[in-house]
């Protein structure tokens, strides 16, 4: 019988120590952010054996050598799966409509589209003449990919194209001009986020265009063809300078804004109407736009309202008027307020009422995320009990509201978002649909009765019949007593066990920024599900799905409550087994991405006994080497969300939950597999390097096999072909599968 492969086995360096308390100074003084803190003095060491394993170029022998030893004990022992895993993706492209069109979506005398190819990994995008569009029924198509969806069809990238040749290709900006007569579309083939601008001319294909350096994803028309706007990035990979293009004038680029404080994230976006160009500054807790009007002819940047300490604001536009979302005031949640189009003007902004009543005050029984303005009316994002809700509102004389109507659906817990409405003067708008059960939809909504509505498009799962299907949400209380946390419950009616009887199951959270995990369809869930796996979303604090109280402190999970995230997962794992008696802990496995490989490696650590199986993707789990460093990227920007362990009260907190210096010694861990890129600039790829060898390093007789799959060519999204997505996938399902004795 073959021996199974040894494991890598890491050099641990006890020499190296992670230095906490030697922060950085900004404005003239030691910065330890969120308000008053102690800097550690003298700075503490604090040990970090595997951090040799850091080399932001990328290129060390030791370290790649490491990397391949790592991926090649994954393949080697996990070999056998590979039956398994062709069955899986199989399955799950079994389960896609592979030739395929999305919703058309208006602007101008066109419609605007992707298609997808059976064979092909990557989108291609496509226009046609608003004519060609039908008004009073969904679009006719006979699903061959040689028939083009509307009559005049025209062909304005091709993403497989642009991938030829490269490992990864990700298409960031893909927007035509305002004319119609030139497309610009940025593009990023290593995935490390840094993207390349090209403008092409649409009637003759040719490259008219381009711009490379250190640039974000997202480039924005002026009021013309002639004008492009886009941000540079720092060297933390920090979006900190707006520039404006001139199209073939060969001079250098006018840089319009730059931000310097490292806090703060800058974006670009457009109002609705096309009027205003807005320049976004935000940090975690505070934010100041600033615009330029491109009615004007002209580039000058004026502010709306100057930044304050823990003040967010963002701002649209309509008729003259701010519509402004902001919890200014000192509020948790985000209120809405209007005032006059014009500069420095936070003394005049008032709130926006409907009958003499708020319409979202700022408290947590309606919170509000954005607003959509239209020449008529206003489209409002929001929540309230936990789900996603639309709001329509129509405006009468004087810029009042005479109605606010919430758009209702019949499923208990859904999801719900604006589907591409880019036009401001319109009759009526586009909402996606779907839910746990139910395949996405895209719905045309009459902006003055919101009961009337047109199903647009509904995606296609082949072989799927949501009659064998069941969902439902429940509540469970944290050990605090008090909180209750929403968990969304996905099940094979035709797997289903008695009452009682334990079942597999599979545990997924986030939990981190205020970011909400929606009920949403995923078509790869369902080889879990016909395998009779009931699938589990453990909505945590730390999450938005309550409102912002549900993310902030005292009562959220951030800064020193961030704990609450971890103890509310294994809160709601331990009421599966325990209360629920849906499953126990030889049948359970687990799951997250990111910020919610922190929650999977704190949970873990926590309580590892309840788990047969993890999969850690992409994990942020070296949270204090990381977060004390600001030469890595992107970590100064994070200090007001997770504290800054340069200050002794931050430094604290975190050791007592960073992951990777967590693991407990000796207890029985379960089969984990860890994921991460080699070019991920959000999570770098020595944390789940550094956690896979610590784990091997502490963790007692009994656990699992502990793996890492590095990919070598992608970054923080993992694969950008949709195929080799589902290959991948299909190896973290496949490890589920084996190690819960599903096989």
């Amino acid at each position: 019988m073959a021996q199974p492969p040894v494991p890598p086995q890491a050099r641990r360096d006890d020499s190296l120590k992670v230095l906490c308390g030697a922060a950085k100074e900004r404005n003239g003084k030691p910065d330890v952010t969120n308000g008053p803190g102690v800097l550690i003095d003298p700075p503490a060491e604090l040990p970090d054996p595997y951090g040799w394993m850091r080399d932001e170029s990328r290129e060390k022998t030791e370290v790649l050598e490491h990397l391949k030893a790592e991926n090649k004990y994954t393949e080697e022992l996990t070999a056998h799966l590979d039956p398994l895993r062709k069955t899986l993706y199989d399955e799950m492209i079994g389960f896609i409509q592979e030739t395929d069109y999305t919703t058309p979506m208006k602007k101008g005398e066109y419609v605007y589209y992707t298609r997808t190819y059976e064979g092909k990994s990557y989108k291609m995008h496509y226009r046609a003449p608003l004519a060609s569009l039908p008004t009073d029924r969904p679009i006719t198509w006979d699903g061959k990919a040689s028939t083009p969806i509307l009559d005049g069809e025209v062909l304005l990238l091709d993403e497989n194209a642009l991938a030829e040749g490269h490992k990864y290709c990700s298409v960031g900006t893909c927007s035509p001009s305002p004319s119609g007569n030139l497309l610009v579309y940025t593009v990023d083939n290593t995935g490390g986020e840094t993207y390349g601008i090209f403008v092409k001319d649409i009637s003759t294909g040719e490259i008219v265009d381009s711009l490379k350096g250190e640039i974000d994803s997202y480039t924005v028309w002026g009021a013309g063809d002639d004008k492009l706007f886009y941000c540079k990035m720092d060297e933390a990979h920090r979006p900190y300078q707006v520039y404006v293009h001139e199209l073939g004038s060969g001079g250098e680029d006018e840089k319009l804004f730059q931000e310097d404080d490292e806090l703060f994230w800058l974006g670009i976006s457009k109002s609705q109407d096309g009027r205003f160009l807005f320049f976004g500054s935000g940090s975690k807790e505070t934010s100041e736009v600033n615009y330029v009007d491109l009615s004007s002819g002209t580039v000058d940047v004026k502010c709306v309202s100057k930044r304050r300490a823990k003040t967010l604001y963002e701002v649209e536009h309509r008729l003259g008027k701010w519509y402004i979302s902001t919890n200014h005031g000192g509020l948790m949640n985000m209120k809405l307020m209007a005032c006059d189009a014009e500069p420095e003007c936070e003394g005049k902004w008032e709130e926006v009422k409907v009958g003499g009543e708020t319409m979202f005050p700022g408290d947590s029984t309606r919170p509000l995320d954005d607003v959509l303005p239209l020449r008529n009316h206003l489209v409002a994002y929001g929540r309230e009990g936990g789900i996603p809700r639309v709001w329509v509102s129509k405006f009468g004389e004087g810029d009042s509201i005479e109605k606010f109507e919430r758009l209702e659906f019949d499923e208990e817990a859904y999801e719900v978002m604006g589907g591409g409405n880019l036009e401001f003067d319109v009759d009526d708008f586009l909402v996606s649909y779907d839910s746990l059960v139910t395949p996405p939809k895209t719905f045309k909504v009459s902006l003055d009765d919101v009961s009337s509505r047109q199903c647009l498009k509904e995606r296609t799962v082949p072989g799927y019949s949501p009659d064998k299907y069941a969902c439902k949400r429940d509540l469970v209380l944290s050990r605090d007593g008090k909180t209750e946390i929403p968990v969304s419950i996905v099940w094979n009616k035709e797997m289903k066990k008695k009452e009682g009887e334990p079942q597999h199951l599979h545990l997924y959270g986030y939990g981190s920024y205020g970011a909400c995990m929606e009920c949403d369809f995923s078509s790869s869930r369902l080889p879990l599900l016909d395998r009779g796996i009931i699938y589990v979303i453990a909505h945590v604090r730390g999450g938005g799905e309550m409102g912002r109280q549900w993310y902030e402190e005292p009562n959220g999970a951030k800064y020193l409550c961030k704990k609450n995230t971890f103890n509310d997962f294994v809160d709601v794992a331990r009421w599966l087994q325990d209360e629920k008696k849906m499953t126990t802990s030889e049948l359970m496995s687990t799951e997250g991405r990111s910020a919610g490989g922190l929650l999977i490696g704190a949970s873990v650590n926590q309580a590892p006994e309840l788990f047969k199986a993890a999969i850690f993707g992409v994990p942020f789990v070296d949270v204090m080497s990381t977060m004390v460093d600001a030469t890595i990227p992107l970590t100064v920007v994070e200090w007001e969300e997770w504290g800054n362990p340069n200050a002794e009260k931050y430094m604290k907190y975190i050791s007592e939950y960073s992951p990777v210096n967590n693991v407990k010694k000796g207890a029985k861990y379960p089969a984990c597999l860890m994921t991460g890129g080699l070019h991920d600039p959000r999570v770098q790829y020595w944390e789940p390097a550094k956690m896979v060898a610590e784990v091997r390093h502490q963790a007692g007789e009994g656990s699992g096999p502990i793996c890492l799959k590095l990919d070598m060519a992608a970054g923080h999204f993992s694969a950008s072909d949709r195929y080799k997505y589902y290959r991948e996938l299909a190896v973290d399902w496949a490890f589920i599968l084996e190690n819960v004795g599903l096989a």
